[in-house]
This record gives C-alpha cells, structure tokens and sequence, in this order.
C-alpha cells in the first residue's frame, strides 16, 4: 500500500560566524582599456560568488557585467576574505566589493566632474558612461580613465566590511548575527508501507535571500540544498562501531541522485537586508535546513508514526508499519 503525506520545515538562520569578527576586504582597479579587476580572498567553490562579487561591482559602477574581472583567493595578492562557509560571502565580501567600487567611482566623478563642468554630486554612472543629470551630457569612463592617466591619478579603491556582532556572554546572550536568514519548505511523499520505500514527490521552498544578486543562482542553490536534504532524511548515514566508520565507500553510503529528485518549486522572497549589498544576505547553508524537517513531518503525516532518527531508511519504516505500536 502506497500513503501520502505533506509535511513543513521552517527555519532561520545567522548569516556569517556567531558572535565574533568575521570581516572581508576587497581591492579594485580600472585597467587602461576600461574593464575592472576586483582581487578578492573570497574562494569560490561552486557556488558562484565571483559572479556574483563581478555583479555587485558593475551595479556599483555602473558598467557591463562582461567587463569585470574577479581574482579569487590569491593570497599573494588578495586582502583577506575569511571562510567560504557560515552561508556569508554574498553579504560580507559583496560589501567589501561595493565599498571599493564606491572608492574607485568617486575618482572618475571627480575627473567626469572636471571634464563636463559639472559639480560631482550631478553626475551618475551607466552604460559605460558617465552622465550630468541636468543636462544629459556625459562621457565615456574609458576618456575619463585617459584623464585621470594623464593627471597621474590612481583609479584605485579598497573596501572593508565587518559585520556589528558581540561576543556571547555566559549566558548565551549577546548580538551572534548582523542579519539572518528564513526559509520554509512543503514537502509532499509518497511511502510504500510495503518496502519501506519514501519518495519525495515535490518540494516548495520559499527562501528570504534580501536581494537575489543572481536570481537563477539562487535557484540553484536552493535545488541543491533540497537534494542534500532529502539524501540527509532518508538515505545518508554514517555507520560507526567501536570509533571506526564502516561505509568507507558511496555503495555503503547512499546518496541520492538526478533520478531521486522530486519536483521543486523555489520562491524567492526579497526583503532588502539593509546593510547588504544593494539588499543581499545568503542562501547556501538555508536552502539544506529546513528540508529534512519538512519530509521527516511529511513522512510522519502519512504514517502515523514519527520518527526521531535521521536518515529514515527503508528498514526503518517496515518497523514502524509492522511494529507493536501498529
């Protein structure tokens, strides 16, 4: 017999280390032909955050995207970035990327300002250009690159963020975060009561990311946190006796797979941060949490029965169907 079952997950979660300074830095440079180059400590292992920090600076500097360069965790050149971990770098090293660009953008405003006679606070950046509000004159950033060259003016700029925390005190009390995260997700199962086999059928997970820098990079982390929820809810299980792990290997340890997954449908919630980078927080550790949660309810709501150990194997479940309590 074949049971369904909706469960929910919610959670929320501290974006970047708890209670203790975990600040990033960043560098940035206009080349002689007019693109960018930011240098940046901020690793990026797959989860696209030099795309991400090349976003944030075009934004700031209003130039194409194509036309930044991000240098990632070079540490002969690179200021320190801390972790890529605690779901942070979008919020910390973005801040640190725009705070330089905003550095670099003021040199050329002054330059633009000199060479269209315009006071500084008139002008704006886009489209490669900088541009009097006023009166719409403008002129290329790369003329105002050649400007600032021939006046001997470095095009530089840094930037620096720290995120306000306080260090817990005995009690547990204290200012952990600067910002946080929320999440929830509905998950809907499918249990064969016969074989003890759980599919999860589909997945709506609405996430507050502040502001989706990379929309469909959202979306992909948000898939991928559901998949390794679901192989932590019902197949991922480390096997240890007498302090040693027993399934040193993938066909011991069961991870699930492209045919494993269900439907997910992600929401992206925007409520601008105020202190991230034109709104942005994070999305990398959140989109795990709460999925384990919402198929071990969903489970539960088309059994009766609830469990209390993760992963919840298909052993498990024959148990709990043909158990006393049955």
């Amino acid at each position: 017999m074949k049971k369904r079952g909706v469960g929910v997950g919610c959670m929320w979660y501290g974006i970047g280390n708890t209670g203790a300074p975990n600040p990033a830095g960043a560098f940035l440079d206009f080349l002689e032909d007019g693109t960018v180059l930011v240098l940046t400590g901020c690793a990026d292992i797959g989860q696209g955050s030099s795309t991400v920090l090349a976003q944030i600076a075009a934004e700031e500097l209003g130039v194409p995207v194509e036309d930044v360069l991000v240098a990632a965790g070079d540490t002969g050149v690179s200021p320190d970035a801390g972790a890529t971990s605690a779901s942070r770098q979008t919020y910390i090293s973005g801040n640190a990327v725009r705070l330089a660009a905003r550095q670099a953008k003021q040199v050329l405003l002054a330059e633009a300002a000199q060479m269209l006679g315009a006071p500084a606070e008139d002008l704006e950046t886009g489209e490669g250009r900088i541009r009097q509000k006023s009166t719409g004159k403008s002129v290329s950033i790369k003329e105002v690159l050649a400007g600032c060259r021939a006046r001997g003016k470095l095009t530089l700029g840094s930037g620096w963020f720290n995120p306000l925390t306080t260090v817990l005190d005995g009690a547990g009390q204290g200012v952990p975060y600067a910002t946080y995260s929320f999440a929830t997700q509905v998950a809907e199962v499918e249990v064969d009561t016969e074989t003890g086999k759980v599919r999860v059928l589909r997945i709506v997970a609405a996430h507050d990311v502040g502001r989706a820098v990379n929309p469909q990079a959202v979306e992909g982390q948000i898939e991928g946190g559901c998949a390794m929820g679901i192989g932590y809810a019902l197949t991922e299980e480390v096997q240890v006796a007498s302090g040693e792990i027993k399934n040193t290997n993938f066909s011991a340890y069961i991870l699930p797979m492209s045919l494993d997954m269900p439907e997910i449908y992600s929401i992206i919630v925007e409520e601008p941060e105020p202190t991230g980078p034109f709104g942005a927080k994070g999305v990398g550790e959140p989109a795990l949490i709460p999925t384990a949660a919402a198929v071990a309810n969903a489970v539960a709501d088309a059994l009766g029965v609830r469990f209390y150990e993760l992963p919840i194997t298909l052993e498990k479940v024959v148990q709990a169907v043909s158990g006393p309590e049955k």
